[in-house]
């Protein structure tokens, strides 16, 4: 069985002893029924660790004696996916997928054939939904450099993101490339935009090949829902960029 992680404030791993408290910590004792005498990892989700052994139980917290502490670097190159937003709960199930494979920066993008629409109260509430699925999918994942879930994004905006990529694609069910055969960089940002159910318009690609140089790529013969692309493409180019 692998080791529980749970989030901390770095400040808190220069000490022999934690005290892992407040929502992390009701959920480590009452939840998961850590004991003394179990071992437990604690991140504070930008690549600081802290391997730790229970050292006390209490009724909403554990004390943790530190056995050490290190950092982890960043992995790369990087891999940013703008996921167009899909309708229902499927944002959620496509961050947790790509956040469990491994996914870097996750930005959702109103599209153009977005059926759902994020704007006010909503947006604010659907954003805090996609950082706590990450969040959550991240420690479950054991992953100590959790995603960043970006704020909304514009097609201007992605625009900008394809400009600044060292490699940049679309995935579009009419390329002519796969995306299997890209040549990839060996550092910086790959961004990759997924579109909604309705897929990236025809404006829109536009903009990304033409002002940003994007590639259309194809992932296969098969369509996927916008919920299952992500995850897909992603794992074709983690596994081809080594990080798998």
């Amino acid at each position: 069985m692998s080791v529980p992680v749970f989030l901390a404030d770095r400040a808190e791993f220069g000490k022999s002893e934690i005290l892992l408290g407040g929502q992390e910590g009701r959920h480590a004792a009452t939840v998961r029924r850590l004991r003394a005498g179990e071992r437990i990892d604690l991140t504070d989700g930008a690549g600081a660790v802290a391997e730790c052994v229970v050292a006390e139980e209490r009724k909403d917290s554990l004390l943790l004696d530190v056995l050490k502490t290190y950092d982890t670097p960043p992995p790369g190159p990087r891999l940013v996916v703008v996921q167009g937003l899909p309708k229902g709960d499927r944002g959620e199930l496509a961050v947790e997928m790509m956040t469990e494979v491994g996914v870097d920066v996750i930005v959702p993008w109103a599209a153009a054939r977005s059926i759902t629409q994020w704007k006010g109260d909503r947006a604010a509430k659907a954003l805090g939904r996609w950082r706590a699925t990450a969040r959550e999918a991240g420690k479950q994942a054991r992953r100590f450099h959790l995603p960043e879930v970006a704020e909304q994004a514009s097609t201007a905006q992605v625009v900008q993101l394809l400009r600044e990529a060292a490699l940049a694609v679309v995935l579009h069910e009419e390329a002519d490339m796969r995306l299997a055969s890209l040549e990839l960089p060996p550092e910086g940002d790959i961004v990759l935009v997924v579109g909604p159910e309705g897929g990236v318009a025809g404006q829109e690609l536009a903009a990304f090949t033409d002002q940003a140089g994007a590639i259309p790529a194809l992932l296969g013969t098969t369509v996927l829902r916008t919920s299952t692309a992500g995850v897909a493409a992603a794992s074709v180019l983690l596994a081809r960029t080594g990080r798998w």
